[in-house]
C-alpha cells in the first residue's frame, strides 16, 4: 500500500442515529476488506483513534464495504485498548523495561518483543497478539523455573507481570471472546478466523440498499431456488432461534468489473433526468420509456468502451439501471418471490434488515437493509403515485405499487407517528387471481366448500369474507370473483387497489373498478367511499365488489344490498374472527342498524391455524355461517347465526354441520326458491352442489395427474365453469332436468380431451 496520506482519505458523516467513517479506497491497490487484510485493519484502528466515536465503517471502491455497528464496535475496541497502552506506559509497568536500571541487561532481549506484540501486532492481528503473548508468558514461566540469578529472577517475574495486565486488558475484547473456542492450534499471522467475525455488506455504487452477500457460518440450508432464472434465494434455519433466514442473492451481485462500471456510468447519466410527478400517473409506461432511454444508453456506453455484450446481457444491465432509477430496488426483487406474502421495514432505516412473511417459512429475517436515502426516495415515489400526501399532518400513506409480474398494497408511515423516522409494510397480490380449486390444494378448503360457494355465487347471495390480518380474505374473494359467469358485469371498489382487476380484465370479464378516498387521509379531493357505492347503483345491474369494509361506506353497502339494488352478487372482505365478530364490528362500531345487517346473508371466516410448535401457520377457512333473518337484538342469543360448515383442527378440513346435512338451511332454500328445477326439491339441488364439488376435485386430481398447475389457475378453471354451465344447458334440453351424473359424465369426457391436450403441448 503506498504510504502517502493522500491515499487513504475519509470523511466522518452523520446519518439518523449513525456515525459514519467513509473511507476512499478508490487509489488503493487491494480490495478493502478488514478480515483478510491486517494492513487494512491497523489502517482503520488508527483511524477510529482520531475521528472517536463511530457507529459504522464503509470502505468504497467501486463498490461500498459496510461493516456495521456490532464490527465496528469490536474495532473501536481495539483502538481505544490501542489508545491505553500507548498513553499510560507506566501504569502497566513498561519503565521496568527501560534500557537503563536493574533490568537493564533482560530488557534488551525482551523489550523489543512486548514492543512489537503490542504497539503492531495488536492493531493488525488483535487475536494473533492474544495467543503470542499467552504462548510468551508460557515460555517465560517455563524459564523463571531454571533461573538461579536472583536479579534475573526477579526481572523475569516482572516482565511476566507486565505481560499478564497487558493479556487481562486483551482478554476483555468482544473479537478475542469470540475467537477463544477456535484457538487451539491457532496460527498466528493467518485470518480465517477475522473471515468468520467480520462479513461486510456489499452493495454496488449505484444501489442504496445494503446485502449482506456471505452464507451465515452458523447456517444450515433447508432451501433453495431461483427467482426468474437469476436470482438466488437460499433459506437457512439455525440452532439458536425459530427465525429462518432469507437471503438473497440477486443478479446485481454477479456482474464482471466491466459490467458495473458501465451501469454506475449509465446511473449517474440516467440520474440527472427525474421522473416528474406527471411521469408517475402512468408508472408502467414511464417505465417502458425509462427502459428504451436506459437500453440506447448502456448500448453508446459499452460502444464508447468497446466492451462485447450479448443483448442479453444489455437487457439484463438495463433492467437494474430501471430498478434503481424510477424503480424500487430490492423491493422489486422480493415481490418476484411468490412465495413471499409481507415485506416489514422498521425504523430506524440503515440497521435494521427486512423482515419477510414466507408461504413455507413463515417469518424470516432477511440479508437486505435498506437505507435511509432510498427509504426517503420510496416515499418521494409513492406520494407522486398515489397523489396522497405524508407528511406531519398525515402520517400514514395507503397506495398500492404495481411493478412488473407483482402487485402490491402498501403502508407507510412517518413522523410523529413513527419517531424514528419512515416505515414500511409491502402486501405482496398474487398477479393471477386465486381460485377455489388452487385453494383446495393448499387445503384452505374442501371439495364440499367449493361446490356450496359455487352454488351460493350463482344464487346472487350478499357475502362477507372475515379474519384477521393476513388470514387470506382478499384472496378469497378473488376465488369467488371467478366463479361469476362472466356475461354479468362486476363493479369493484378499493381505496387501495388491490384486487387483480386488470386480469379479470384480460380474462374476459366486465369489470369496472372504482378507486375512493381512504378513511385515514385528510382533505383529499377523492370520492368518499360511501359515495362511491352509491354511484355503483346507478351503474345498472352489477355484482358489487367491496376491498373492505372499514367504516362508515358499510352504511351505504347495506341500504344497496337492503333494497336488492346491486341485482347480483354482493361481496366483500371485514375483519373480524368469528360471525359475531362482524356483527359486533358492523352495528356497534361502524353502525349499520341491526335490522340492515340481516342483508348479510353467508359470511365466511379465514383464519390462520398453527401448528402445536408454534412455528408453522396455515391459511384455513374456519366456519361458513348463514346469517338467518328471525331474529330481534341479539343473532347469537337468538338463534341467527347457522354453522353450515366448521373446522375440524384433528381432520385439518371443513365439515358439514347437522343443520346443513339434515336440510336446515334458510339461505339454500332461497336460492333454490328462485330456481324451478330445485324448488321445493332439496335432493335435485344438493345434487348440485355435489356435482360442483366433483367438478372442483376432479380438476384438482388431474392437474396434480400431470403435475400441470396451470390447470387449476383462473384460465382453465373459467373454461371449466362455463363448460358445466353448457353442459347443464345441453342436458336440461336432452332430458328435461338437470341431470347431474349426465352432466358430470359428459363434462369429465370433455375435460379427458383438455387434458389430453394439454399433454400433448
Amino acid at each position: 500500500m503506498p504510504a502517502a496520506k493522500e491515499v487513504w482519505t475519509y470523511e466522518v458523516i452523520r446519518e439518523g442515529e449513525d456515525t459514519i467513517l467513509r473511507v476512499d479506497c478508490e487509489k488503493l491497490l487491494r480490495a478493502p476488506s478488514i478480515e483478510d487484510d491486517p494492513v487494512y485493519m491497523a489502517k482503520t484502528v488508527d483511524t477510529l483513534i482520531e475521528v472517536g466515536k463511530t457507529t459504522k465503517i464503509v470502505f468504497y471502491q467501486k463498490r461500498d464495504y459496510e461493516y456495521d455497528y456490532d464490527q465496528t464496535m469490536m474495532l473501536r475496541e481495539v483502538a481505544m485498548l490501542y489508545a491505553k497502552l500507548l498513553g499510560q506506559k507506566d501504569m502497566f509497568g513498561f519503565e521496568a523495561l527501560s534500557f537503563g536500571g536493574r533490568c537493564a541487561r533482560y530488557a534488551n532481549q525482551r523489550y523489543l518483543e512486548i514492543q512489537n506484540i503490542v504497539f503492531r501486532r495488536l492493531k493488525e492481528d488483535p487475536i494473533g497478539a492474544y495467543v503470542e503473548l499467552k504462548r510468551k508468558i508460557r515460555d517465560e514461566k517455563i524459564k523463571l523455573q531454571k533461573m538461579f540469578d536472583e536479579n534475573e529472577v526477579y526481572c523475569g517475574k516482572k516482565y511476566i507481570s507486565i505481560m499478564m495486565a497487558i493479556l487481562g486488558e486483551i482478554d476483555k475484547l468482544r473479537m478475542v471472546m469470540l475467537a477463544k473456542p477456535h484457538l487451539e492450534g491457532y496460527r498466528i499471522d493467518t485470518r480465517d478466523i477475522y473471515r468468520e467475525i467480520f462479513h461486510p455488506i456489499i452493495k454496488p455504487d449505484f444501489m442504496f440498499t445494503k446485502l449482506m452477500a456471505n452464507y451465515p457460518p452458523n447456517g444450515e440450508e433447508i432451501d433453495h431456488y431461483l427467482i426468474d432464472k437469476d436470482t438466488e434465494v437460499t433459506i437457512f434455519k439455525f440452532p439458536d432461534t425459530v427465525k429462518y433466514l432469507y437471503h438473497l442473492t440477486p443478479p446485481e451481485f454477479k456482474l464482471t468489473e466491466e459490467q458495473y462500471d458501465v451501469l454506475d456510468m449509465a446511473r449517474n447519466i440516467m440520474a440527472e433526468h427525474k421522473p416528474t410527478k406527471a411521469e408517475f400517473v402512468n408508472p408502467r409506461r414511464m417505465r417502458e420509456v425509462f427502459f428504451n432511454v436506459g437500453h440506447d444508453l448502456i448500448e453508446e456506453l459499452i460502444n464508447y468502451k468497446g466492451i462485447k455484450m450479448a443483448n442479453e446481457e444489455i437487457d439484463l444491465l438495463t433492467s437494474i439501471l430501471v430498478r434503481y432509477t424510477v424503480g424500487f430496488g430490492l423491493i422489486e426483487v422480493l415481490l418476484q418471490d411468490e412465495k413471499i406474502q409481507d415485506i416489514s421495514i422498521n425504523s430506524p432505516m440503515g440497521r435494521i434488515p427486512m423482515f419477510i412473511v414466507h408461504g413455507d417459512y413463515s417469518d424470516c429475517d432477511t440479508n437486505i437493509v435498506p437505507t435511509l436515502p432510498e427509504a426517503e426516495s420510496w416515499a418521494s415515489k409513492l406520494r407522486m403515485i398515489s397523489g396522497r400526501p405524508l407528511d406531519e399532518a398525515n402520517p400514514i400513506l395507503d397506495t398500492e405499487l404495481r411493478i412488473p409480474g407483482a402487485d402490491a398494497r402498501v403502508s407507510v408511515i412517518t413522523e410523529p407517528l413513527d419517531p424514528t423516522g419512515l416505515a414500511y409494510s409491502f402486501r405482496r397480490h398474487r398477479d393471477k387471481p386465486w381460485t377455489l380449486p388452487l385453494f383446495m390444494k393448499y387445503k384452505m378448503i374442501n371439495p364440499l366448500a367449493a361446490g356450496i360457494l359455487s352454488f351460493m355465487v350463482d344464487g346472487t347471495r350478499s357475502m362477507l369474507i372475515a379474519g384477521t390480518r393476513s388470514s387470506g380474505k382478499s384472496s378469497f374473494l378473488t376465488s369467488l370473483m371467478i366463479e361469476i359467469m362472466r356475461r354479468y358485469r362486476l363493479i369493484t371498489i378499493e381505496d387501495t387497489l388491490e384486487l387483480p382487476t386488470d386480469s379479470f380484465r384480460e380474462l374476459g370479464f366486465n369489470i369496472q373498478p372504482l378507486k375512493v378516498a381512504s378513511a385515514l387521509v385528510r382533505g383529499s379531493s377523492e370520492v368518499s367511499a360511501a359515495d362511491g357505492i352509491r354511484s355503483t347503483l346507478r351503474l345498472g345491474d352489477s355484482s358489487l365488489i367491496i376491498g373492505e369494509v372499514r367504516s362508515k361506506e358499510a352504511v351505504a353497502l347495506y341500504e344497496a344490498m337492503r333494497v336488492g339494488a346491486a341485482a347480483n352478487v354482493v361481496a366483500g372482505t371485514i375483519h373480524g374472527d368469528s360471525p359475531y365478530g362482524v356483527f359486533d364490528r358492523v352495528v356497534n362500531d361502524i353502525g349499520v342498524p341491526k335490522t340492515s345487517f340481516k342483508a348479510t346473508d353467508i359470511i365466511i371466516v379465514a383464519n390462520p391455524i398453527r401448528s402445536a410448535d408454534g412455528i408453522h401457520r396455515n391459511r384455513r377457512i374456519t366456519q361458513i355461517t348463514e346469517v338467518r333473518k328471525q331474529w330481534e337484538d341479539d343473532p347469537l342469543l337468538e338463534n341467527g347465526f347457522v354453522d353450515l360448515m366448521k373446522y375440524d383442527p384433528k381432520k385439518d378440513q371443513l365439515e358439514a354441520t347437522d343443520d346443513l346435512i339434515s336440510g336446515e338451511s334458510d339461505v339454500l332454500k332461497a336460492i333454490a326458491a328462485n330456481i324451478p328445477d330445485f324448488a321445493g326439491n332439496w335432493d335435485a339441488m344438493w345434487g348440485n352442489i355435489e356435482l360442483r364439488s366433483k367438478i372442483k376435485q376432479a380438476q384438482v386430481e388431474y392437474a396434480e395427474k400431470l403435475k400441470d398447475m396451470d390447470m387449476l389457475e383462473a384460465p382453465f378453471t373459467l373454461k371449466c365453469n362455463d363448460q358445466m354451465h353448457l353442459l347443464s344447458e345441453k342436458v336440461k334440453n336432452e332430458t328435461g332436468f338437470l341431470d347431474p351424473k349426465q352432466i358430470y359424465f359428459e363434462w369429465e369426457t370433455w375435460l379427458k380431451r383438455e387434458a389430453k391436450k394439454r399433454k400433448i403441448a
